[in-house]
């Protein structure tokens, strides 16, 4: 059973001042996260991913479509009981300290006085703010709010936490503190599903991601196969007479490019058995030879781009 199953989720919100017209923000998501996976979910603000959230965690609801928590249905108490939720931009009572804010959350769970005791103390350890648990919230840095904000997800002990924007406006230090706080759920066999834009932290925590583009799933897998892609090698040349530079060229998938006597050009792995030969025999001087890396951040441009022809999501209002 999949920690959480999506199939044909689809939102739509009236816009306009006087004659009111349905927008689509999400079209027809489906969706599977595994128990126990790292999953990101990746796009552009205004793509539909803190929407996404709010219809898994009951706020908001979907206009068309159906979602699942272990096998349970969306709104249903039993799909809430296995769900820890930190949204993108929380409120909290900023003149409670962090021990007070979390015995308040406490006490919406069934335990008793000496497990709230217990279980505040051990979130507060896990988010590293034990030493700040009787200082007030409003001397916290928004690193160290972010923290408490995933300790009170996790407070009741969810088999699945559902973060927005998590590592959003934090300094290194902060974002650095928020990985390591997802790398000890996904340690203690939590379900982490959490939207970003930063797509350095999607690549270093991330066992699948799904990327979505106005509303739309436009691409989901591992990383490891997503950036599976070779781009070539990097090769940096020196020395090489004028009169070879378009056999240079022929090897290249792209023009070169020249810094004093240095030259500098991309080419496929199937080409590099020419260039050195061609190096060997002609006395140029071969600098470096590297592997270029598909990066996520290349894989999701080009993803974005090739999409961004495609007409915007219509509702069935404006496809009739």
């Amino acid at each position: 059973m999949a920690a959480i199953e999506i199939n044909g989720l689809s939102k739509d919100y009236p816009v306009g001042f006087w004659r009111k017209r349905p927008k689509r923000v999400l079209d027809n998501l489906s969706l599977n996260v595994k128990d126990g996976e790292v999953f990101g979910f990746l796009g552009h603000n205004g793509a539909g991913k803190t929407t996404t959230l709010k219809l898994l965690t009951g706020l908001i609801f979907p206009t068309e479509g159906t979602a699942q928590i272990h096998g349970q249905p969306i709104g249903s108490p039993k799909a809430f009981q296995n769900i820890g939720y930190l949204p993108e931009n929380p409120y909290f009572y900023d003149y409670l300290t962090a021990d007070e804010l979390l015995d308040y959350f406490s006490r919406f769970f069934p335990m008793t006085p000496g497990q709230r005791r217990e279980r505040c103390k051990t979130v507060l350890e896990q988010a590293g703010l034990t030493e700040f648990r009787n200082v007030a919230l409003r001397k916290f840095s928004k690193g160290m709010l972010q923290r408490i904000g995933i300790a009170q997800a996790v407070l009741h002990n969810p088999d699945i936490v559902l973060l927005d924007e998590p590592m959003s406006g934090l300094d290194p230090v902060g974002r650095r503190d928020v990985r390591n706080l997802i790398l000890q759920l996904k340690s203690a066999g939590k379900t982490v599903f959490f939207s970003t834009h930063i797509l350095s932290d999607a690549e270093a925590l991330c066992d699948r991601v799904a990327i979505l583009h106005r509303g739309r799933l436009v691409g989901v897998g591992q990383i490891a196969e997503l950036l599976k892609r070779q781009s070539g090698l990097e090769v940096v040349v020196e020395s090489c007479p004028a009169a070879l530079l378009p056999r240079l060229q022929s090897l290249a998938d792209a023009p070169l490019t020249v810094s004093g006597s240095h030259h500098r050009m991309e080419i496929p792995e199937e080409n590099v058995a020419q260039l050195l030969g061609l190096c060997a025999s002609n006395s140029i001087r071969l600098l470096s030879l590297n592997p270029l890396r598909f990066s996520l951040e290349d894989y999701f441009i080009e993803l974005l781009r090739s999409n961004d022809q495609q007409p915007e999501p219509a509702t069935k209002a404006n496809a009739s």
